[in-house]
């Protein structure tokens, strides 16, 4: 965990942004972000995130998560040998299931046993990034099997060891990212206390299991923050976004283990009929508040600063549904403002 006075920043860029992504990733650099993630919606990651490194040096550059069903270990392997040769050896390559409803209805792929599915990819990643220089050997999986007859190899990589980091929602696969991976984002919906009090106890339980050490892991916290001078408007956005999770079938597990099982399924039923103000009207603000972080800004700072107690790296993003466009530019802003500073060195320094 962070036991420095360095405090390691993450911002998100997404493919949508287009020509502002070069200008955005060296703003970044610049304000002293440690590193930049790209998530996976429908298209891959690697492309921004390769825009991002031809015009960086020192900022890492993470998919936060690219879906690890939505293509071949192989291929994943190569995009993310070749995102490291073009960083100078800064990529980390974050990957996770997604949801059965995700991987169905948009790509098509349907992978019985996801968490299985996941081990598999990473262990066949490594085959692949580990040893693409040296010549493959066969290899023989449950869900993928490849003998690499026609394969030359590579020219050496920057790193053969690429670190991989993998997403979670449940404890479950928490634990598997102790065990299998060599780093944890976490998810937006945890919230700090959920890190506190369950994330780190978990990801310790799989570490222990494999017989690792936490100082060998990196967990990099994600938190929902929602910083505005007017309490009520942030508990506002904060309702509707977490209204749009619990809408999401596949994670009431997750909403059961939290407590709020039976609201969610309340909540879901209204999403379900069209009524999605009234299902975020029926969100309570103390639980939007434990999902959220909200409140003023100097609010907002001291309660991501108790998650530094556990994490190693912060990553701070605005509600991600049913907020209008010009509150989440205001909230892009505010959450700026909460990041790191650079210092003469051009590192992340504390943030206050």
């Amino acid at each position: 965990m962070n036991g420095g006075t360095e405090r390691p920043f993450w911002a998100t860029l997404s493919p949508y942004l287009g020509p502002q992504v070069p200008d955005l990733a060296r703003f970044y650099e610049q304000a002293g972000y440690a590193g930049v993630m790209v998530g996976q919606n429908w298209g891959p990651p690697w492309i921004t995130l390769a825009a991002a490194a031809a015009v960086t040096d020192r900022v890492e550059l993470l998919p936060g998560v690219a879906i690890a069903g939505t293509r071949s270990p192989f291929e994943t392997a190569m995009a993310a040998l070749d995102l490291d040769r073009l960083s100078g050896g800064r990529a980390i390559l974050g990957l996770g299931t997604s949801s059965r409803w995700i991987n169905s209805s948009s790509f098509g792929v349907e992978i019985d046993h996801p968490l299985e599915h996941l081990v598999e990819v990473v262990a066949a990643v490594r085959h692949v990034v580990s040893g693409a220089h040296t010549g493959l050997e066969p290899f023989e999986g449950r869900f993928w099997s490849a003998d690499f007859a026609g394969f030359a190899p590579l020219p050496p990589p920057v790193r053969a060891d690429l670190p991989i980091w993998l997403g979670a929602l449940r404890s479950r696969l928490t634990r598997i990212a102790g065990e299998v991976a060599d780093g944890l984002l976490g998810h937006p919906l945890w919230g700090v206390d959920w890190y506190l009090d369950r994330v780190e106890s978990d990801v310790r339980a799989g570490l222990g299991q494999a017989g690792r050490s936490r100082d060998d892991f990196h967990l990099a916290a994600y938190l929902t923050c929602a910083p505005d001078p007017d309490r009520s408007v942030a508990l506002a956005d904060a309702r509707a976004s977490l209204a749009a999770y619990f809408a999401i079938a596949q994670y009431q597990g997750f909403y059961d283990a939290r407590g709020v099982g039976d609201l969610a399924r309340r909540v879901r039923a209204l999403v379900d009929d069209g009524d999605v103000d009234a299902a975020a009207r029926l969100v309570p603000n103390d639980v939007a508040a434990a999902f959220v972080v909200v409140g003023e800004p100097d609010e907002v700072r001291a309660e991501v600063e108790r998650v530094w107690a556990v994490a190693d790296s912060v990553l701070l993003s605005p509600p991600a549904w049913g907020v209008p466009r010009r509150r989440m530019a205001a909230y892009g802003a505010a959450l700026v403002g909460l990041g790191p500073r650079p210092d003469p060195d051009g590192g992340a320094t504390p943030s206050g």
